[in-house]
């Protein structure tokens, strides 16, 4: 298939057209003259054929839906009851029918468009069809060009050109390193992952690391700048929610630029993080501690001295239902074995 840098300096041209054929054998799977390779090789082929079958029928199930709705639009109520009966009768969600409807349009349009031909349609898998109907104008055109050809299209192929596309077209990537993608000097795939991380970030760490790209394109720092990205997206979403941190006393975008500096950008983004879920934590433990207090107190009550065992069951609970609670960590025979204590002091007014 044509790669995106590819497509920015050229688009080929070309094609054979292959037909989709239901003639096909499911290997014996207790034939122990077909090797593991040949057995699951053939197994791939006839799933993709099926796969290509199935997008065929639902593209002219979408049509024939799409024709009964708009047939009950001019002669039913605006509702649209008449279509929902239609769907009801035949035990089709109304999520669904839309679903495909949408499918069939999608393949109108493309056909429509001359980007392909029904022939061509024949070499998607139905997911393949779907994610080409959604991507951009470009993408759209270079996976058909390949569908012509007699490619066979899967999502995982599409899904790589349009996040190569992304990448190649983004304002984020400076265009020395466009440049370089473009002349395969450097992979596309490294642009892709820096792009989604960066598109989290505040301009300001956007122009840092743009300018930082420009000045190094190359692997190394696009994998680094990639990495700082990531770091610095997850410290900006963790700090804003950990309450502990006071706005008046900690400057957030400061102790970045100092972790920055002193490069640990990665532990002081880790800590921040682990903060969040310490008071995320804090709060479901108490939660439960509570939770579980008023449900022993429930079972104490409704039991007696008739049920000897349901009172075992809460003194065995007792140390988790106290003001200090107190579990252990590891195999209780296990010299290696901790005793945690907690102690629980209430709310604060």
């Amino acid at each position: 298939m044509v790669g995106a840098a590819d497509f920015v300096a050229d688009i080929t041209q070309g094609g054979t057209e292959q037909d989709v054929t239901l003639d096909f054998k499911v290997p014996d799977p207790s034939d122990p003259s077909i090797s593991e390779h040949d057995f699951n090789q053939q197994i791939d082929i006839a799933w993709q054929v099926c796969d290509r079958f199935d997008l065929q029928t639902d593209i002219w199930r979408g049509r024939i839906l799409r024709a009964v709705r708009d047939r009950e639009k001019q002669g039913g109520d605006s509702r649209g009851t008449g279509f929902l009966n239609w769907l009801k009768d035949r035990e089709i969600s109304k999520s669904q029918a839309y679903a495909l409807i949408e499918l069939g349009n999608s393949a109108d349009e493309l056909l429509k468009e001359g980007l392909l031909n029904e022939q061509a349609v024949n070499q998607f898998s139905k997911r393949a069809f779907v994610e080409t109907a959604q991507a951009a104008p470009e993408v759209q055109q270079m996976v058909t060009e390949a569908a012509r050809r007699g490619e066979q299209i899967t999502r995982k192929e599409v899904k790589q050109l349009a996040d190569e596309w992304t990448a190649m077209t983004s304002d984020l990537i400076p265009e020395t390193v466009r440049e370089k993608a473009a002349n395969n000097t450097i992979p596309t795939r490294y642009l892709t992952p820096l792009v989604k991380e960066m598109e989290k970030l505040p301009p300001s760490h956007q122009d840092t690391l743009r300018t930082e790209a420009a000045r190094n394109p190359d692997v190394d720092t696009l994998k680094q700048i990639t990495s700082e990205a990531r770091y610095l997206s997850k410290y900006i979403a963790a700090a804003s929610q950990v309450q502990t941190i006071d706005p008046d006393i900690v400057n957030l975008e400061q102790a970045l630029e100092e972790a920055l500096r002193v490069g640990c950008l990665n532990s002081t983004a880790d800590l921040v993080n682990q903060a969040t879920q310490l008071e995320q934590a804090t709060a479901k433990l108490y939660t439960a501690w509570r939770r579980l207090n008023k449900l022993a107190e429930r079972v104490y009550v409704d039991s007696g001295e008739s049920t000897p065992q349901l009172r075992a069951l809460l003194s065995a609970l007792g140390p988790l239902t106290n003001e200090i609670i107190e579990i252990q960590l590891g195999n209780a025979n296990s010299p290696a074995t901790k005793t945690v204590r907690l102690q629980v002091l209430g709310e604060i007014e």
